[in-house]
């Protein structure tokens, strides 16, 4: 069975740096397109950032944009998240998502919306503390 597993989560300062990891199993993800999103308390989920398959190209949303990177290793069958500079307003649940289907080069952030999303993992806590 497919399944995604996410780890890092943490408490971490405001300014400070943590990294979050997805593993997949049960079969190869070289050929998804991978995503984080992330549910604060009280809101929606919504998309962080996205790489395509083969990991050539990638997508953030603007608040995380030059502070967030991701990246995946498709030998390893994992997708990472590197978040730096952290605010209080980045706390909440983070979920590694996997998608199959295209990749829109002109306007990545399409096809991204959570009933897109073909696996789900059950997600990993980030608080940040002021």
């Amino acid at each position: 069975q497919a399944r995604l597993v996410e780890s890092g989560g943490a408490l971490v300062p405001a300014g400070g740096s943590l990294t979050l990891s997805c593993t997949a199993s049960g079969r190869s993800f070289s050929t998804d397109n991978m995503a984080w999103f992330r549910q604060g308390p009280g809101e929606e989920r919504g998309l962080v950032a996205a790489i395509i398959f083969s990991g050539a190209h990638t997508y953030y949303s603007d608040f995380v944009r030059g502070r967030f990177t991701i990246s995946r290793n498709n030998v390893e069958n994992t997708v990472t998240l590197q978040m730096t500079n952290l605010e209080p307003e980045d706390t909440a649940v983070y979920y590694c998502a996997a998608r199959s289907g295209p990749w829109s080069l002109g306007n990545p952030s399409s096809h991204w919306a959570p009933a897109d999303i073909d696996i789900w993992g059950r997600g990993t806590q980030v608080t940040v503390s002021s």
